[in-house]
């Protein structure tokens, strides 16, 4: 996918612009389209040099929910709109956010639409941000939408930290292992090394072995930095390709320990996300298309929009739910009640609650899991190392003995 930059004019003649996530410049055409919006030019978005270090700083999910549920208050309280964003756009200490407020603002007193003016920002405020404020100006219920959207945000940005943690863990330890390895290798084993050579004593086989390891790591340690860099770029070039990027996300679903956390998470997204969509009051096929592109996995999103097509032929959304073999029965069981007793924002939000309590449940087991094995790998790579450096030392002692 790439970003495409695109003006165009709206039904009633307004001018409008923004920037747009998509596989093709036709599939931008199309989606605007969608959106009562006719496009005049679409052009792909040049690639920005990102530098080591940030200017200016992004907004971060804290920064949004605090805006968010300060917005609501006011609107809540009978503020005008364009009041509301000057009051906030003043008290934001984030200068880089401050502008966009400001932005947003002045798009709104020449008579844009709010949601329109966020639309121009898709850094700040994501696709769903922007179709839920659009619904909640349609139907008056702004206040109640930002609302919705503080917790959305808040419990989203929960379950992915929780995944997150999951991951960052038992691949911090292993770093600080490899770390160690090095420095063992690098600083302390040369030092027994002379010393075993000025005995004249012949090794032990362990010994020897981990003497040849640092002798080939000091002469040639670039060739492993080297090669460790030139996995990571083939890496990211492969992840950054479609094809790539769908061989992995498959590869996260499938993986022994992390696959199960890994697809309880993504069922919690999709449900909440959907459920807040359509508790606001937007269509199931325009919700469903807009979960598919912030669900953060190729294989969901392809599942999604397969789902999406056969709705829009007449099915159910249980029947092909279940046919993706992506979901749980239960979940797909329980949008089937929800379609048949029509609360499928209800049940869509019972089951989020549920899915996230279960990757809370299933992070903290897997910690438990994971803390005793790391301590074991660290434990015996380091203690065989030293053991491996002390056998000479403990044969002399013998033989003095």
């Amino acid at each position: 996918m790439a970003t495409y930059v695109w003006t165009g004019t709206t039904r009633t003649g307004e001018d409008a612009s923004g920037e747009m996530t998509a596989d093709s410049p036709e599939d931008v055409k199309n989606k605007l389209r969608s959106q009562n919006i006719q496009p005049a030019r679409i052009k792909k978005k040049a690639t920005e040099l990102k530098l080591p270090f940030a200017i200016g700083g992004g907004v971060s999910n804290k920064e949004l929910v605090v805006f968010t549920r300060q917005f609501a208050t006011m609107i809540d309280a009978g503020l005008p709109l364009v009041q509301c964003l000057d009051i906030l756009a003043s008290a934001e200490p984030n200068k880089s956010f401050q502008r966009t407020i400001y932005s947003v603002k002045a798009d709104v007193e020449q008579g844009s639409t709010f949601a329109s003016a966020l639309n121009k920002h898709p850094k700040v405020f994501d696709e769903l941000y922007v179709n839920l404020v659009a619904a909640g100006e349609v139907g008056g219920i702004l206040d109640s939408i930002l609302n919705r959207l503080a917790v959305y945000i808040e419990k989203s940005v929960k379950t992915a930290r929780k995944v997150k943690g999951a991951f960052s863990y038992p691949l911090g330890v292993l770093g600080v292992a490899i770390l160690v390895v090095i420095v063992l290798l690098w600083k302390v084993i040369p030092v027994f090394e002379g010393m075993f050579e000025s005995m004249g004593a012949e090794l032990p086989k362990p010994t020897q072995m981990v003497i040849a390891i640092s002798d080939w790591f000091a002469t040639n340690w670039w060739l492993l930095f080297g090669g460790m860099f030139l996995f990571s770029m083939a890496f990211r070039a492969f992840h950054s390709s479609a094809w790539g990027r769908m061989k992995f996300d498959q590869l996260m679903l499938r993986l022994p320990i992390f696959g199960g956390l890994v697809k309880k998470a993504a069922v919690a997204k999709f449900t909440r996300t959907l459920g807040t969509l359509v508790s606001a009051g937007v269509p199931i096929l325009d919700g469903l298309e807009i979960v598919s592109r912030t669900a953060g996995n190729r294989v969901i999103e392809r599942a999604i929009m397969k789902v999406r097509d056969q709705i829009s032929e007449g099915r159910t959304m249980a029947e092909p739910l279940a046919e993706a073999n992506i979901f749980p029965s239960m979940v797909v069981q329980m949008i089937g009640v929800g379609e048949a007793t029509g609360a499928m924002d209800t049940m869509l939000n019972k089951i989020a609650d549920f899915y996230e309590d279960e990757v809370d449940v299933a992070v903290d087991a897997l910690t438990a899991l994971l803390e005793p094995i790391m301590m074991v790998f660290i434990g015996g790579v380091v203690g065989g190392l030293l053991v491996a450096m002390y056998l000479p030392i403990f044969t002399m002692a013998d033989t003095v003995g």
